[in-house]
C-alpha cells in the first residue's frame, strides 16, 4: 500500500510539474504566428471562404478530431466518461469547421472505442452526407479503421463505395499538389485502414494507411506529449513535398494506474495549448511540416487556429 501511495504521489507531482511547464512556456512565448489573428466569417464554409482556386491540398492545416464519433459512446455517467473524446455529433463537428474525422469500427459496423460501442457507421455516413449536401466546396479527410482487437467488417469497402462513391477522391499522389477547385465535385479523401483485409491500392476509391501517418504516444503527461509532437513533426519532410498526410494530436491519454481515468479532465491538460504548439513550430523551424492537427472536444478556437495558419499559407505570409 505504501509503495502504491508513493507511486501515485510521484505521478501527481510529475503531472503538476508538466502542466506548469506548458503554462510558463505559454506566458513567455505567447501564441502569435502568421494568421493567428484570422477568424473565418463562416466556419461551416471556411475552405470556400479562402478561395477554392487558391487552396492547395498540401497547404491546408486540417483541423481534426480524435475518436470523432464517441459523443454517445457507452452508458451516460457510467462508462461514457472513460471513452468519450467528443461531445458533438459528426455533423456538428463538420459545421464547426472540423475537416478530418477519425472513425473506428468493429466487425458489426458499429463505431467503437476499445471495448465500448455506440451507434452504427450509418449514423456517421448520414451526418457526412447531410453536411456535404449543405455545402459546395468543403473537402473532408475521412479516416476509418478497424479498432484494435476487432475483425474487419465484411464487404466494408463495397458498402462505403455504395454510400459515398459520388464524393470519393480516388487514391492518386498528384492530389497533394492540386487545388480544391481541381478536385471538385469530389470532396472526400477516405483512408481505409483494415486490420487484415487487403489495403487499398493506387487508383482505388480509398487511400491506405501509408497515406495518413502519425507518431502517437500513450501518455497522460502534457509536456511530454507536446515535446514528442514537436520532435516527430520536425523529422517529417515539408508538407509541400510529402505524398502522405501527417497528423499531430493535441491530446493526452488516461492511464490505468492513475486515479484520474476519465478522458476530459486528462486531455484538458494539453487542450488549451494548440496555439502555443503552432507558435513553437515556427520557433523550432518546423511550421511548414504541420498538416493535420487533431484534438479532443474540438472548439471554435482550435478550428480558427488551424484555418488562420492555412490562410497565411494561401496568402504567402509564411
Amino acid at each position: 500500500m505504501g509503495s502504491l501511495f508513493s507511486k501515485q504521489f510521484e505521478r501527481r507531482k510529475n503531472i503538476k510539474a508538466e502542466k506548469k511547464t506548458l503554462c510558463d512556456l505559454n506566458e513567455n512565448c505567447g501564441e502569435s504566428y502568421p494568421g493567428s489573428d484570422y477568424r473565418p466569417a463562416d466556419r461551416k464554409n471556411w475552405m470556400a471562404g479562402l478561395g477554392v482556386d487558391k487552396v492547395y491540398i498540401n497547404k491546408i492545416v486540417w483541423p481534426g478530431t480524435h475518436d470523432s464519433a464517441t459523443n454517445k459512446i457507452g452508458i451516460p455517467f457510467i462508462t461514457r466518461p472513460f471513452a468519450q473524446c467528443q461531445s458533438l455529433s459528426v455533423y456538428q463537428q463538420l459545421v464547426k469547421g472540423t475537416r478530418v474525422l477519425d472513425i473506428r469500427v468493429n466487425e458489426n459496423r458499429r463505431v467503437c472505442h476499445g471495448v465500448l460501442t455506440t451507434y452504427g457507421i450509418d449514423v456517421v455516413i448520414g451526418d457526412i452526407k447531410k453536411f456535404l449536401s449543405e455545402t459546395q466546396s468543403e473537402v473532408i479527410i475521412l479516416e476509418i479503421r478497424t479498432e484494435f482487437g476487432h475483425q474487419d467488417p465484411p464487404e466494408f469497402e463495397k458498402y462505403l463505395e455504395e454510400q459515398l462513391g459520388e464524393y470519393l477522391i480516388h487514391q492518386d499522389e498528384h492530389v497533394f499538389g492540386k487545388t480544391i477547385a481541381e478536385l471538385l465535385p469530389k470532396r472526400i479523401i477516405c483512408v481505409w485502414k483494415p486490420n487484415k483485409s487487403p489495403r487499398p491500392q493506387s487508383g482505388s476509391p480509398f487511400w491506405n494507411a501509408g497515406h495518413l501517418k502519425d507518431n502517437w504516444i500513450d501518455t497522460d503527461l502534457p509536456s511530454t506529449k507536446f515535446d514528442s509532437n514537436l520532435k516527430h513533426l520536425s523529422e517529417q519532410p515539408p508538407a509541400s513535398s510529402r505524398k502522405f498526410f501527417y497528423r499531430v494530436e493535441n491530446t493526452v491519454t488516461p492511464q490505468p494506474d492513475n486515479p484520474i481515468v476519465c478522458v476530459k479532465p486528462v486531455t484538458n491538460r494539453i487542450h488549451g495549448y494548440a496555439r502555443l504548439f503552432i507558435t513553437q513550430c515556427f520557433t523550432k523551424g518546423c511550421a511548414d511540416r504541420l498538416q493535420i492537427f487533431s484534438t479532443d472536444f474540438i472548439d471554435e478556437d482550435f478550428v480558427d487556429a488551424c484555418v488562420g495558419l492555412t490562410q497565411a499559407r494561401v496568402e504567402g505570409a509564411c
